[in-house]
This record gives C-alpha cells, sequence and structure tokens, in this order.
C-alpha cells in the first residue's frame, strides 16, 4: 500500500511547484518528483533536464493546467488499493490547478 501525502507534504508541493511556474529554477526535488509522475509529463532524466525542458515557466504551467483533466484518478474506487493516496495526488493537483487557473485568468 501507498502512502497517501499528509497534509504538510501537500501543501509544501503545492508552493514548491507554485514558485517553479514562476521560476523553475525554485523547482526542488520534491516538487518534481511529484510533478513528473503526473499524466502528461516525463522525468527528463533528472531534475535539471526538466528544470531545462521548462526553462519558459510559462510553458510549465500551460502544462500542468492542459493536463488537469488527466489527473483527477477517477478509476479510482473507495475500495480500490491505493485509493487514498491517487485522492491525496488528486488534492494537490487540483489545488496547483486552482492556482494556476486563478493568476492565468486573470492575466
Amino acid at each position: 500500500m501507498i502512502t497517501p501525502y499528509t497534509e504538510r507534504q501537500k501543501s509544501l508541493i503545492v508552493k514548491n511547484i507554485l514558485a517553479a511556474c514562476e521560476d523553475i529554477e525554485m523547482l526542488n526535488n520534491t516538487g518534481y518528483k511529484f510533478i513528473y509522475l503526473c499524466s502528461g509529463f516525463i522525468a527528463h532524466y533528472d531534475l535539471n533536464g526538466f528544470k531545462s525542458a521548462y526553462s519558459n515557466h510559462r510553458e510549465l504551467a500551460h502544462d500542468i493546467i492542459m493536463n488537469g483533466r488527466y489527473n483527477q484518478y477517477n478509476n479510482f474506487q473507495p475500495n480500490d488499493k491505493d485509493y487514498a493516496y491517487y485522492m491525496s495526488k488528486k488534492d494537490i493537483y487540483n489545488a496547483i490547478l486552482k492556482e494556476l487557473t486563478n493568476v492565468y485568468s486573470n492575466a
């Protein structure tokens, strides 16, 4: 069984990914490990490769927004193994998505 993210972990990841959407150099290993495992993203071999691929921070925000529907984990049901883990990932992604949508819809 995969352990779900704690509220503290969720908060730290959201904060880091949002910071990286403003300055990719802010992306840390925790944020990288979260985002590259989301649907629509690839590892780019390592953190530095990912930073290089997203040197234009607007591209990262764009890809997060565009891949939102693929990161809802709606195929998991409450009785499924690791359901809580995937719902915690969904919580993180949606918190990031909410903030980015607010920023870029007002831009």
